[in-house]
């Protein structure tokens, strides 16, 4: 199994901020969209970092007043990424081992998607439940 099948089944839509952007910017976008990540992405639509909540709250650990900060100076810069072909057991792998919860998809610098550990966990159980539910029925038909 691997990513693709999760893009498939998540809103094509990419929610992505300007590093120059501020973090209230950043902050409201989060609110409005649920989320727990922004990719950040030049004016060709080029990733260039992220910004998480974690981001957010380390700087506001050291600077009372981080909104008007641009996003850029927040962000994470070595961004970790992921392909659609990537196996999911091995993205789990990495995002638990590395310490983070999102990981952009990328085809060459271009990002097409956004996968969070809660999706990578989703389908997991949803593949266990359904060899739980194959081995039930085996089981009866005996």
């Amino acid at each position: 199994m691997n990513v693709s099948r999760i893009l498939a089944a998540k809103p094509a839509a990419i929610i992505s901020i300007r590093p120059e952007a501020s973090i209230q910017d950043a902050l409201s976008m989060l609110a409005e969209y649920d989320i727990g990540a922004l990719v950040v992405t030049d004016e060709l639509e080029h990733l260039v970092g992220i910004l998480s909540e974690r981001d957010i709250v380390r700087r506001a650990a050291r600077q009372a007043d981080v909104a008007s900060v641009p996003v850029g100076e927040v962000m994470t810069r070595d961004v970790v990424v992921g392909v659609p072909q990537d196996d999911l057991m091995s993205v789990a792998h990495t995002m638990t081992e590395r310490h983070f919860r999102h990981l952009p998809i990328v085809d060459g610098r271009r990002v097409i998607g956004m996968v969070s550990i809660g999706d990578v966990l989703k389908v997991q159980r949803d593949a266990y439940k359904g060899q739980i539910d194959t081995l039930e029925t085996q089981i009866l038909a005996e």
